[in-house]
């Protein structure tokens, strides 16, 4: 799993490439944890290059998504793959996180 960050104004976008599963998933949340800290965090979760995820991951992106709420931030996903997507919606968790198409609709000024 390779693993990128970039600041936009608004938000962090975190972009992740290979299998997000339970040998990653604790880095993920690490990086989670230490963004938690700042004021509104507002974090944008890339999947493009993701073509698998298990439950260990997902369960991260909830544990990330309700701690950042918490602090009145949130964590979004975009471009999830066929394969992901599927994963979201059998979990019906795509009613629980707001996904973008694109990283630039996610990343827009609110």
């Amino acid at each position: 799993m390779v693993f990128k960050t970039r600041c936009y104004s608004n938000m962090m976008v975190l972009e992740l490439n290979g299998r997000f599963d339970a040998h990653v998933a604790p880095m993920v949340a690490e990086w989670f944890e230490r963004t938690a800290t700042i004021p509104t965090p507002r974090v944008t979760v890339n999947l493009a290059g993701v073509q698998f995820i298990d439950s260990s991951a997902l369960a991260t992106l909830i544990q990330a998504m309700k701690r950042y709420r918490q602090q009145q931030g949130d964590v979004y996903l975009c471009n999830l793959q066929q394969s992901v997507r599927i994963i979201f919606e059998l979990t019906q968790l795509e009613k629980a996180f707001t996904i973008f198409a694109t990283e630039e609709e996610a990343t827009k000024p609110v």
